[in-house]
């Protein structure tokens, strides 16, 4: 590809940095030239982890691009290519750079391992990766409902959209959640220690919902989202983690669970998926019936701002970013969804849960960089 752009490549490290007001051409342009490298890096690094490329070369590295391609069944054309990309971009190493193409062999950089292939590391980020390419692959559909109305849902984006949303929770979840977060909320802690019953609304693959039996061994969990592909992994994970015989998962709108269990738990949670729903409203309505009267509601969203404000930081750039390629168009996909979007500050939560019915809002002494954590008091 050639380009035109005169722009220098100095300033890429800038990326993250949002321009000053008075910023001039230079600096906008070497932004966008950056943005698109990292889109790039973004999709060459699916296609590593897609095509099984990182594992191989973490598993039987060094490797080169002949060794790569006859283990993971690729051309290697290609594998060379992607190799020398890699390396390029500095997520690979090569042992001698002057060799043939061919016979120069390569392994991933030590400090990158986890980032790429270790689902339980809080720094496995690389998922990010497919939730990016499933955007992508809908640009069109994106395109149409800005126009013309209407949105794309979750399922529309697909299993990598899914997967990636799941992963990228997995250690949070699985580590953090019964280990850390809980106990920081004696109240919540109390009930889960004992025979609890717990319902976790949108539920997804599960993680949430593992990573707290597995925590808390006296209580049981049920899981209840209306996606079946997330319901069907979530049972998967449950069996794989000996969770199961205190665990079930439910393909159902929690709206719907209203007069059908009615105070049946002691414990409702809803882990980042208020924002996404088309009937906020509704769904906390439903979580206030199915609690007991002296029940605990948690939920856990993302940490949004607690009021608009231009330019913004790293984290609420990401979450305008979530929200214009996901959870506004999945809201939106609803006929009558309210679309709430990715950005629901405290404000927005406590006007949905008074409207429930709730009596108050509380923000929980929780820290966390990207999640905020409410109690919505009956």
């Amino acid at each position: 590809m050639s380009t035109t752009t005169q722009t220098s490549t100095a300033g890429m490290s800038d990326l993250f940095e949002t321009p000053a007001p008075d910023a001039d051409a230079e600096v906008f342009s070497t932004r966008v030239v950056a943005a698109t490298l990292g889109a790039m890096e973004v999709l060459a690094l699916h296609l590593g982890r897609t095509l099984g490329w990182y594992q191989a070369l973490i598993d039987e590295g060094p490797l080169t691009s002949v060794e790569l391609a006859y283990r993971t069944g690729t051309q290697e054309r290609y594998a060379r290519e992607w190799l020398e990309q890699q390396a390029v971009t500095g997520y690979v190493l090569v042992d001698d750079e002057a060799a043939a193409p061919t016979e120069r062999r390569f392994h991933v950089a030590p400090g990158a391992v986890e980032v790429l292939t270790d689902a339980d590391s809080p720094a496995h980020t690389a998922p990010l990766a497919g939730f990016a390419v499933a955007a992508g692959r809908r640009f069109d559909d994106f395109v149409e409902a800005y126009r013309h109305g209407g949105g794309v849902s979750w399922a529309q984006l697909g299993p990598d959209a899914r997967t990636a949303q799941a992963a990228f929770n997995r250690p949070l979840f699985l580590h953090q959640l019964a280990q850390e977060i809980v106990p920081a909320l004696p109240e919540l802690h109390s009930r889960l220690c004992g025979p609890a019953r717990v319902a976790d609304i949108g539920s997804g693959e599960g993680w949430s919902t593992i990573g707290l039996a597995r925590g808390f061994v006296s209580a049981t969990f049920e899981g209840f989202d209306v996606d079946e592909p997330s319901v069907a992994a979530a049972r998967r994970h449950a069996s794989a983690h000996g969770v199961d015989d205190r665990v079930t998962f439910s393909t159902v709108d929690a709206a719907d669970l209203r007069e059908s269990r009615s105070g049946d738990f002691d414990v409702v949670m809803a882990y980042e998926c208020v924002h996404d729903m088309p009937d906020p409203v509704g769904v906390l309505e439903a979580m206030r019936e199915i609690v007991r009267d002296d029940g605990y509601v948690l939920v856990m969203d993302e940490r949004a701002g607690e009021t608009f404000a231009a330019p913004g930081d790293l984290t609420e750039r990401l979450l305008y970013g979530f929200s214009i390629l996901c959870c506004l168009p999945d809201g939106l996909s609803t006929p009558g969804g309210v679309g709430t979007g990715t950005v629901m500050r405290p404000s927005v939560l406590t006007e949905y849960a008074r409207a429930a019915g709730f009596s108050a809002v509380e923000i929980l002494p929780v820290e966390h960089d990207f999640f905020r954590f409410y109690r919505l008091r009956l």
